[in-house]
């Protein structure tokens, strides 16, 4: 203060911040001292943050909520009080939010006794002292990483749902990868397109843990076989008792998108009362038994445009007879033999 600066004092305690800052307001009665943390309203933390870089504040008392994006030229001092708790990373970053000018700058790191340290809080400690040069920050993070290990990504002890999710994925795209750089043509077919107007789901009701519905929504996804989808459905049913109609229709449609994929039809679109169906390039179907097939239909209203669009009535209403009648149809499909 004595030299026209402002001081950051950094309490990651939410808590107790504001008994923090009532203690440096008694030790240094003219200092005008302010606080910011995250959870403070959005407009409240926006005032203090402008009125500190007004100078309308010598001391700003907060959490690491400073640690990225604040550029206070005036800013010439920072305290981290209990900085053994504070990453190598994090310390790092804190510090350079300080010495942003020509003015010399000083960041005093408080510890409790050395003696109650860990190993590595000393080590973090020793290399922030030693690694104070230009470009450092490489440094940092290279011994960061050593401290604090690489971590499991793909593992269970991940937050969120890459632990059933993650791995599969992961393990997908390494292969498409490898076969690539080896010219080697994947033998994948492309996905069909279901859009059928009918609700498709597991309920929350039925499958209450969230990375569990995530995890049979994959299964569903990735079934590649009509027994890997009545395995599917077999565990459901073991463990959650009867399925319930949405989660029917959902393996109904697993089943549907095999079939397609199979004949070569890349989308199957239900306009109301009418399906439409879009075949692929190279789908195996004859075009004069095709037009049989059509014009068999043809009073109901079937009809094959120009554009090499299926289109075909469907009699039924309920959502269980639609799934029926689009069986049918594709069993149909799949009586026409293919081009030799």
């Amino acid at each position: 203060m004595e030299r026209g600066g402002q001081v950051y004092f950094v309490h990651n305690r939410v808590e107790s911040i504001y008994e923090i800052a009532a203690r440096i307001q008694e030790l240094v009665p003219a200092a005008r001292v302010c606080v910011g943390h995250g959870q403070m309203s959005e407009t409240e933390l926006e005032r203090v943050m402008l009125a500190f870089m007004r100078h309308e504040y010598d001391v700003l008392v907060a959490t690491t909520i400073i640690e990225n994006g604040l550029d206070i030229p005036l800013a010439n001092t920072m305290l981290i009080n209990r900085a053994d708790r504070h990453g190598l990373s994090e310390l790092y970053q804190l510090r350079g939010r300080v010495g942003r000018s020509n003015r010399r700058a000083y960041a005093y790191l408080l510890i409790p006794p050395e003696q109650e340290l860990t190993p590595i809080a000393r080590r973090r400690l020793a290399a922030l002292k030693e690694f104070s040069d230009l470009g450092a920050g490489f440094k940092i993070a290279a011994l960061d990483l050593e401290l604090r290990g690489a971590g499991n990504m793909l593992g269970g002890e991940q937050s969120g749902h890459i632990e059933a999710v993650g791995f599969e994925l992961y393990t997908s795209m390494l292969e498409a990868a490898v076969k690539e750089m080896k010219g080697e043509s994947s033998e994948e077919l492309p996905a069909t397109q279901l859009n059928l107007g009918i609700a498709l789901r597991i309920d929350e009701s039925y499958v209450p843990e969230e990375n569990q519905r995530l995890r049979l929504y994959k299964k569903i996804a990735g079934s590649k076989s009509e027994a890997a989808v009545s395995e599917v459905r077999a565990e459901m049913e073991d463990r959650y008792g009867a399925l319930p109609d949405a989660t029917v229709y959902l393996l109904e449609a697993a089943l549907i998108r095999l079939e397609c994929e199979r004949i070569g039809i890349a989308q199957v679109d239900r306009k109301r009362a009418e399906l439409h169906v879009r075949f692929m390039e190279n789908a195996g179907i004859d075009p004069q038994q095709l037009m049989r097939l059509v014009a068999r239909n043809a009073k109901r209203g079937a009809q094959f445009t120009p554009q090499g669009l299926l289109k075909y009535p469907l009699a039924a209403t309920r959502s269980d007879e639609i799934m029926l009648e689009i069986h049918e149809l594709i069993a149909d499909l799949q009586l026409v033999p293919a081009k030799v």
